[in-house]
């Protein structure tokens, strides 16, 4: 089975540099789905294609690369490596803060981008996996605390053990099909109305 090629959105303001950027991009395999001249055409074409990794110039005009950058990475579009003829660390930390998980420092050439592309790439699917994986952990919190004042409401409401409280939720889970957090949240919903839905 053939692996489909990582696609790159190019955005440099300079068309020789944009055109031998592209050149090299395909010669080493990579997919070039769009280019812009600029910032704001950058963010337009990122959200509109979705490309796998976007390949940002710091310096462009009628938006600056970073600006740009921090857009398309806050949106969740894309990694974004960071393309620029300066070498300051002030440029490099900027470029960091905006969240770019790359860097090419001009004049590159075709062995400069492979590496960055792939870094950065992977890196945002770690990146992406662990936002999941703190979502997950955060509704497992949530799920849980809302069973737990489902079960102290049962407890005081009913003069329950924990056991007992439990025991109910479960069965009314179990009964509805639900989860016990569903459960949990529907007891705790109808209490508040005098009737908890739950029947011993």
């Amino acid at each position: 089975m053939a692996i489909n090629p990582v696609r790159v959105l190019v955005a440099e303001d300079e068309a020789l540099i944009r055109m031998d950027l592209v050149e090299m991009l395909q010669e080493l395999g990579y997919a070039v789905i769009g280019q812009a001249m600029n910032g704001e055409v950058a963010v337009e074409m990122a959200v509109a294609l979705n490309p796998d990794v976007v390949l940002m110039d710091v310096a462009m005009p009628m938006r600056d690369g970073l600006s740009a950058a921090t857009e398309i990475i806050e949106a969740r579009v894309a990694p974004v490596v960071m393309v620029t003829a300066f070498s300051e660390r002030d440029t490099v930390a900027n470029a960091a803060q905006a969240g770019a998980l790359g860097f090419i420092v001009k004049p590159f050439n075709r062995a400069d981008l492979a590496p960055a592309i792939e870094v950065a790439v992977a890196r945002w699917h770690q990146l992406l996996e662990l936002e999941q994986h703190i979502d997950g952990l955060e509704a497992r919190v949530r799920a849980r605390d809302v069973v737990e004042q489902a079960k102290r409401w049962l407890q005081s409401e009913f003069g329950l053990d924990e056991p007992q409280a439990f025991a109910l939720l479960r069965k009314k889970a179990m009964d509805g099909r639900m989860t016990l957090a569903e459960a949990a949240a529907e007891t705790l919903h109808k209490s508040s109305g005098g009737d908890a839905g739950i029947t011993s």
